[in-house]
């Protein structure tokens, strides 16, 4: 896998109205595992089953290192959602499976800490990644998929510009469980505004 030159530099925060966008460092520990820790009943339905040592430093020191390889091969970008208004860890944002070449593509996951649901907080950063994969990565094509029963987050994506696409049957393990997941996608041409289902 090669590295495009883009990845080989710092990225920049990314801005959106009431969002701010960075990679996760090292010190960002005891934050994140607070919000997360504090949201696990609100997160664990819609996530891979959490492993006992979720939460630990030395599974953290773990993740962020595959973020930092991810990265450096040009695959995924990370990154942090801070609330503008206070400055706080509001969540995690994620583009991953970048393709290039004829695909040009790149999958788009993420979740919020409980008490920064129901802001527009994801709607934001969601149409920020969405502009940066489109503006500087370049790419055509971004998707996410969610479980049908998170209307949350189809709300997300919809206010986000991307179209429902289709079902994709048993997609992936969340919390223990083989789940259907409706695929959803955004265009870089398709114009500006709310997602329709088809």
């Amino acid at each position: 896998m090669f590295a495009l030159p883009f990845f080989r530099r710092d990225l920049p925060a990314l801005k959106g109205d009431r969002v701010t966008l960075r990679v996760p460092f090292t010190n960002d520990y005891r934050e994140w595992a607070a919000v997360r820790g504090e949201s696990r009943a609100f997160l664990e339905p819609w996530e891979p089953r959490w492993t006992p040592d979720e939460l630990d430093r030395t599974a953290w020191r773990l993740r962020i290192s595959r973020y930092r390889e991810d990265y450096a091969q040009g695959t995924a970008i990370a990154f942090f959602i801070f609330e503008r208004s206070s400055g706080k860890l509001a969540g995690g944002i994620t583009l991953g499976n970048i393709r290039h070449g004829v695909s040009q593509s790149g999958h788009v996951g993420y979740w919020i800490g409980e008490r920064f649901g129901g802001r527009g907080l994801m709607t934001d950063a969601v149409k920020v990644v969405a502009r940066f994969a489109f503006d500087t990565l370049r790419l055509h094509r971004i998707e996410a998929a969610c479980i049908p029963d998170n209307i949350r987050s189809i709300r997300v994506l919809e206010k986000a510009g991307f179209r429902r696409e289709g079902l994709l049957r048993s997609y992936l393990r969340i919390n223990g469980i083989w789940q259907d997941h409706y695929l959803y996608a955004r265009i870089a041409d398709d114009p500006p505004g709310v997602g329709t289902k088809d």
